[in-house]
């Protein structure tokens, strides 16, 4: 099938100055699809996103396809414009420009449903404010994804999306994140398996270090970084699970390529 994946990234190396952070990166994502990648600090989950999204203050060698087109060096600009949008772990403060404004700017098909949206992440009041000055944590996360829903990307980068956020904060960031991504279940009703795939518009990838998020949110796929590679590909639950259980030094075994010490009890 033409253009099946939305995003491809090949070979994909990344240096910042003389140090090479991502020492060949290769994932592909289909269209509709949401996918996860844990790792510790330092493994180089931000600089993926950030690479493939195309910031400055980074070499790059390999290939980033984006449905089928080489953006590998494009300007953040361009690949915004195409249709890939970015909520940070830790986004500045911006002084003299109100949340308003800045989501006025960004915003591509939903922008008359600002006051709405603004509403239900309980933002109204900060509309008028200049850009996350001030604001807490879970306020920052939420001002990112109000920004992200009006922005409407195809293609959407979320960089630790439970960091630094509340209990309070994190059930409504994992609810409007469903929508953003197309998953968002009916309330009091269980969707079958081909009910969500057939509701699933937009395409993810959520960096995460606690795995939080996926309490909320329904991955598809999950990878391990470790050291700039890829260590492996699997069911993001039991990544999960593993995580839970041994912390990192398993995967780090795995990585070796030493025999597993754990494993998942059947549900």
């Amino acid at each position: 099938m033409k253009d099946e994946f939305l995003l491809e990234v090949k070979d994909l190396h990344v240096s910042v100055g003389k140090k090479e952070i991502l020492k060949g990166v290769d994932l592909q994502l289909k269209k509709g699809e949401v996918h996860a990648i844990f790792g510790p600090n330092g493994s180089g989950k931000t600089t993926l996103l950030n690479a493939i999204m195309g910031f400055a203050g980074y070499t790059v060698k390999g290939e980033i396809l984006f449905s089928g087109k080489d953006i590998t060096h494009l300007p953040v600009d361009e690949r915004a414009r195409m249709g890939i949008g970015m909520s940070f772990q830790r986004p500045p403060a911006i002084r003299g420009v109100k949340l308003r404004r800045l989501i006025e700017t960004s915003a591509k098909r939903n922008g008359k449903f600002l006051e709405e949206y603004a509403k239900h992440l309980n933002l109204t009041d900060f509309l008028e404010r200049e850009v996350n000055v001030g604001f807490s944590g879970g306020e920052i996360k939420r001002a990112e994804l109000l920004q992200l829903i009006l922005q409407d990307p195809d293609l959407v980068f979320l960089d630790e999306p439970e960091s630094g956020v509340d209990l309070e904060n994190i059930v409504l960031i994992g609810e409007y994140t469903n929508h953003l991504l197309g998953r968002k279940r009916e309330p009091h009703r269980e969707k079958t398996m081909k009910e969500l795939y057939r509701e699933r518009k937009k395409s993810g990838l959520i960096i995460t270090h606690t795995g939080h998020i996926l309490d909320y949110v329904n991955v598809d796929v999950g990878y391990i970084l470790m050291q700039g590679r890829i260590a492996c590909q699997a069911n993001p639950r039991d990544i999960l699970f593993t995580i839970r259980e041994c912390g990192f030094e398993e995967c780090n075994r795995c990585f070796r390529g030493e025999k597993p010490s754990v494993k998942r009890k059947k549900d």
